[in-house]
């Protein structure tokens, strides 16, 4: 199937309440063409480098999102571009995106990544790192960031159960969080294998790269 036939039927399962980042890291830009041309708008990317090349080649209504791990010295080559961090795991990394954000006259939106998974090659804070953030002055003193909400990757396992346990528990760590902060309304959760799954334990925006483009 194509990329267009695969984007459809993967659009014909979400509610119009849940956003479909297409997944596109390592595809070549012949690729990401190919979902443009038939409306995908929002991309997501875990290299900022190969981000860097495609942002400068596609056309400029696309949506960048970067959803790999950050590391603090990488995010001044995105800064005057990007539309959403997912990733953001310390408070370290924050305070970077923040002062590069502030250079090139931006709000950056960004996800705080929560570590929901039973194992260790995950990134990602546990609640009570989550709330030190939030509860710190020194956050709430940081103008040219957003908080727009959380983000988390279950256990790669074909156990459903754990899986959706997974999601439940980020799922009740957002709605703590939208007590401490107004404005979030993202919880990133849900990637081609158990994105239906996550949707139903709440899930407003899905990350989706093999059911469209193909295994890599």
């Amino acid at each position: 199937m194509s990329i267009a036939n695969n984007l459809e039927n993967i659009k014909a399962t979400l509610p119009d309440t849940v956003t479909l980042v297409a997944v596109s890291k390592t595809k070549p830009i012949a690729d990401l063409k190919e979902a443009y041309e038939v409306g995908q708008r929002i991309f997501g990317e875990n290299k900022i480098q190969e981000m860097t090349q495609k942002w400068e080649e596609l056309p400029k209504d696309i949506q960048w999102h970067m959803i790999g791990h950050v590391q603090t010295n990488k995010v001044k080559y995105m800064a005057s571009y990007v539309n959403l961090i997912h990733g953001v795991d310390s408070f370290k990394l924050l305070k970077e995106i923040n002062k590069q954000a502030k250079k090139n006259n931006r709000i950056i939106d960004c996800l705080l990544q929560i570590h929901i998974a039973e194992e260790d090659t995950k990134f990602g804070l546990d609640k009570e790192e989550l709330l030190s953030i939030l509860e710190s002055d020194t956050f709430k003193a940081l103008e040219n960031i957003k908080i727009k909400g959380l983000m988390g990757m279950a256990t790669f396992t074909d156990n459903e159960q754990q899986v959706r346990r997974e999601f439940k528990s980020l799922k009740s760590l957002y709605d703590v969080a939208t007590t401490k902060l107004s404005g979030l309304d993202t919880l990133s959760m849900g990637m081609s294998g158990d994105y239906l799954s996550a949707i139903e334990e709440g899930s407003t925006m899905v990350r989706i790269g093999s059911s469209i483009f193909g295994s890599r």
